[in-house]
């Protein structure tokens, strides 16, 4: 389940969290709590459920418990941390000290023990994100599911393998990325890509946008990522890979 306001299409991208924990209602507070303050969470009941989600989608942060009915969090914590540098938050019902030391070493970047202060949870996770994101600025990359678009490097991956297009291709993804929910028509769409260099022939929106297809969605015949509104243009959805 996610939980988070609206935002507007000028904002950035909502940091999205992955939340394994078996304790439905502790879930469900943190989500709502957590959602409020501007995060999207995706939870996840069971340590299989939890590595399923992030092999599917892209997460800014992991919040991880201890406890699982179906694994010992610390060695999932190593799993995880052998495969992504995704920044793991660590909950605990236990307390002991041992249990936060040796988390620390498997690569958690923080650790809380329960009960605790909704508020205390959202500084950590905020912290951890500051941290990661002195080295790697992320509001240079945008998510939407298994799909990200990097605007520095001006490449595009989809499970992090990059998808090869050309780069009026890139910016006329971009520009529909960057106001996701919103149709745009094909005039509207010219009108944003005045400033990029055509290639050999002025082709039509219609032909950048199949051929980005053809790079991006899992079936461009059935288009999930950037969808046609017949007469009017076209949308890149904010919801994907569901």
């Amino acid at each position: 389940m996610t939980s988070g306001p609206r935002r507007s299409d000028t904002e950035p991208m909502a940091e999205r969290i992955l939340m394994i924990d078996d304790d439905d209602r502790l879930a469900g507070m943190v989500a709502d709590y957590l959602g409020g303050a501007g995060f999207r969470v995706t939870v996840a009941n069971t340590g299989r459920d939890g590595e399923a989600q992030l092999k599917r989608e892209t997460f800014d942060a992991v919040i991880l418990d201890l406890m699982l009915p179906d694994a010992d969090g610390l060695d999932l914590c190593r799993r995880l941390r052998g495969t992504s540098d995704v920044p793991i938050l660590m909950l605990t019902a236990r307390g002991e000290p041992m249990d936060r030391v040796v988390g620390l070493e498997l690569g958690a970047d923080d650790y809380l023990a329960k009960p605790f202060e909704p508020r205390e949870l959202q500084a950590r996770l905020r912290a951890i994100l500051r941290r990661r994101g002195s080295s790697a600025p992320r509001e240079d990359v945008l998510r939407f599911g298994r799909l990200e678009i990097d605007k520095g490097a001006r490449v595009v991956r989809v499970d992090g393998e990059e998808r090869p297009i050309t780069s009026y291709q890139f910016a006329l993804l971009l520009a529909l990325a960057e106001r996701a929910g919103r149709v745009l028509s094909r005039d509207a769409l010219m009108d944003l890509l005045k400033g990029e260099k055509l290639e050999a022939f002025d082709r039509s929106v219609d032909v950048h946008v199949s051929r980005i297809r053809a790079a991006i969605e899992d079936d461009p015949k059935k288009p999930r990522r950037i969808l046609t509104l017949r007469g009017t243009g076209y949308v890149f959805a904010k919801d994907q890979d569901r």
